[in-house]
């Protein structure tokens, strides 16, 4: 019971504590006469001034200051200065190598072919273009083929095989070839040729195959001792087309095709690498009995030519039966 007296009292005396300023406050203020108003007013505003410029040294000294700020930067890991050259210079590259990426190839020069400039796309045709625009060019492989020419393009100089079929090449010059030391193959099937230089195919120490099947020619020009297929068929190549002895030092020929012209009789001698002898449909009647053996030395065996076609010709094979001893297959032809 002592202890709530205590309390209450406390409380009445805290009570009359905080009232006691405020009605003092009123009471001098209540007190004051319009006289001392104004002089009091001007003491409070200096008061205030002096309380205002107090309070501004002790924000400055004691209380830290507000600082506006922009927003941060995105975090990005600026790379040292050795580094960030580097990355500069490699950004140059890679954008150089770019450019030369995208600027148009300059042609370049290649060997030179007969009668040509020797560009990138070959020498120029007749026709306005490089050859290697107007036909197909595949590593040292030339093809125009039934591109209606009327004469053999010139070529590059590194032409390897050459292929015209089925075009309206009518002659072949000496020069269309010239310098032409790594052609091995020409194919000119089914032209409209009837002449060909004697000398045409003579400077080509590489030629192996030559093909000019299905044409007009009337005689077989001279030809390199490296000939291995010779294919002359469907021509006008009569008595005199071949040279005397022509095969004779072609050491490694390997196929003479001489179907339908008008051959009256096998151009011998003939070399013994020889595997393939076509002269079927001329106008062969006779053969004599050393053609294709040694009359001096009967243990001789060609055993190589193994494919003779006669058939189609005027001769009776069974008359030179002595011919055939030293084959090691009988021609295919007229027996009786």
């Amino acid at each position: 019971m002592r202890m709530l007296v205590r309390l209450v009292f406390g409380l009445l005396v805290l009570k009359a504590a905080a009232a006691g300023p405020r009605f003092s406050r009123q009471a001098d203020l209540d007190s004051y006469d319009g006289a001392n108003y104004d002089e009091d007013l001007d003491n409070i505003n200096l008061e205030n001034q002096d309380n205002y410029e107090d309070y501004e040294d002790e924000l400055t000294i004691d209380e830290p200051q507000i600082e506006i700020e922009t927003l941060a930067p995105p975090d990005f890991s600026y790379p040292a200065p050795e580094d960030s050259l580097e990355a500069e210079k490699q950004e140059e590259e890679e954008e150089e190598e770019e450019e030369e990426e995208e600027l148009p190839l300059t042609p370049q020069l290649v060997p030179q072919g007969s009668g040509g400039s020797g560009v990138l796309m070959g020498p120029d045709t007749q026709k306005g273009m490089p050859t290697c625009l107007l036909c197909t060019c595949l590593g040292g492989s030339v093809y125009c083929d039934d591109l209606r020419l009327d004469s053999v393009p010139p070529l590059p100089k590194d032409t390897t095989h050459f292929y015209a079929r089925y075009n309206r090449i009518t002659k072949i010059n000496k020069s269309d070839f010239a310098s032409m030391n790594k052609l091995k193959r020409i194919d000119l099937t089914a032209n409209e040729i009837t002449s060909i230089d004697e000398k045409a195919f003579v400077g080509l120490p590489e030629l192996e195959e030559l093909v000019i099947r299905e044409n007009h020619v009337s005689q077989l020009p001279a030809l390199p001792e490296t000939m291995t297929l010779i294919d002359g068929s469907h021509n006008n190549i009569g008595t005199k087309g071949i040279h005397k002895e022509a095969f004779k030092d072609m050491t490694s020929l390997l196929y003479l095709y001489l179907t339908d012209n008008h051959i009256d009789y096998i151009p011998v001698p003939l070399p013994d690498s020889l595997r393939s002898l076509h002269l079927q449909r001329n106008n062969i009647q006779m053969m004599h009995e050393d053609t294709f053996c040694n009359l001096k030395d009967f243990n001789y065996i060609r055993n190589a030519l193994e494919d003779i076609r006669l058939d189609g010709n005027p001769i009776n094979l069974s008359r030179t039966p002595q011919a055939y001893v030293c084959l090691p297959r009988i021609p295919i032809g007229d027996l009786i």
